[in-house]
């Protein structure tokens, strides 16, 4: 037994002496006074008590329970809290029926942090099995794929946790107040792709604290200058959403977009377009799209990077943003969309004979029923 548990059967003792004594003197006033409004209000007050204590009422449920209750264990609760929470959340009758069960345990149990699925009315014994039984553990997992927008990744996120959608929109409204730039336009681009594990008692605000705050690790893993978080995420998001499969090419199609823009060369990103427009599951671009100078994102109609990141980059895409490959490319389109085969130019004549092949390769996937060029 550790010294915790001696404490809480000394505790248990002095509280049993103290309802001994309780139970005495209200025994002793009964018998004395007789039937009246005194013993009416004593036994309102301590009957409940004296019950349990004369053993006329169990403080103790039985068997496995009915129903459906979560209660969660957080980092630096003891015993006595956890069967407080058990009793107020209606799965055991009484913490102390679960504490005094607890103290008997040798060796002392360790309980996991987490939230656990168990059941209401509860035995004591039941309810300290189940949250012994890993099988319990609630695990709300999502995971957020490189290159996702945020609203999307917030969207996924609400579906599994339960947490309404328009939580997640109030909670993103000033992204400043998790730290973000002022200068960013939203909340896109600073939250980490990656796979998340949240508990029942999360909130909309601290998941995307937690997923700021894995994004700004990154940051500072691959040493990005605070003063340059907006336009390396900027970046790194239009490399991610350009990217194909091929984590080689990441450098390289950073390094054509930096050439473009040491040269006073528009990016030409039909992702970003894309995502000016709203949406965020495509690269494909209209001749109108790519002429509208009004979308702040139109990298074809508007000068330098766009206003913010277009998604959420990862590891692979950050990294190559703080250091593009060595190379005079100025041009990349992909020439097989299912390889993600693809060619790099320095000259435009180089890059239109590759568009042709594109065009050959998408001619060749339509006729066979493919949908990828669409």
């Amino acid at each position: 037994m550790n010294a915790r548990q001696k404490r809480g059967r000394r505790a248990k003792q002095e509280s049993s002496t103290g309802k001994r004594v309780l139970i005495v003197l209200l025994v002793a006033v009964l018998l004395l006074g007789g039937l009246g409004a005194g013993v009416a209000v004593l036994w309102s007050s301590f009957g409940a008590q004296v019950s349990k204590a004369m053993g006329w009422e169990k403080n103790d449920y039985e068997g496995s329970g009915t129903g459906s209750a979560v209660v969660t264990i957080r980092e630096g609760e003891i015993g006595s809290d956890i069967a407080a929470s058990l009793a107020k959340q209606g799965v055991v009758k009484t913490s102390e029926a679960f504490y005094d069960l607890l103290l008997k345990q040798d060796p002392a149990v360790e309980f996991q942090v987490g939230s656990y699925q168990l059941k209401k009315q509860m035995s004591a014994k039941a309810a300290l099995a189940a949250l012994q039984d890993p099988k319990n553990q609630i695990k709300l997992t999502v995971t957020i794929p490189e290159g996702m927008a945020a609203r999307d990744a917030l969207a996924r996120i609400s579906k599994v946790t339960g947490i309404p959608q328009a939580d997640f929109d109030a909670a993103v409204k000033d992204p400043s107040k998790y730290g973000i730039p002022k200068a960013a336009p939203s909340i896109e681009g600073f939250l980490f792709p990656a796979t998340y594990t949240f508990e029942p008692g999360d909130t909309a605000e601290t998941i995307i604290k937690k997923m700021v705050e894995r994004m700004g690790q990154a940051l500072r893993e691959h040493g990005v200058p605070e003063a340059d978080e907006l336009r390396v995420l900027t970046l790194a998001s239009i490399v991610q959403r350009e990217a194909g499969s091929n984590q080689a090419d990441f450098p390289k199609i950073a390094r054509v977009f930096q050439n473009r823009l040491d040269q006073g060369m528009k990016l030409q990103s039909d992702a970003t377009v894309a995502y000016g427009t709203g949406n965020t599951h495509t690269v494909w671009t209209t001749e109108a799209e790519r002429a509208d100078a009004s979308n702040k994102y139109n990298t074809y109609a508007n000068p330098g990077l766009p206003i913010g990141p277009i998604g959420l980059p990862g590891d692979v895409a950050i990294a190559a943003a703080m250091k593009p490959a060595p190379g005079k490319w100025l041009y990349f389109v992909p020439i097989n969309l299912e390889t993600g085969e693809t060619v790099f130019s320095e000259t435009n004549e180089e890059h239109e004979a590759a568009v042709a092949k594109l065009g050959q390769w998408c001619e060749a996937h339509r006729a066979a029923g493919g949908k990828r060029c669409d």
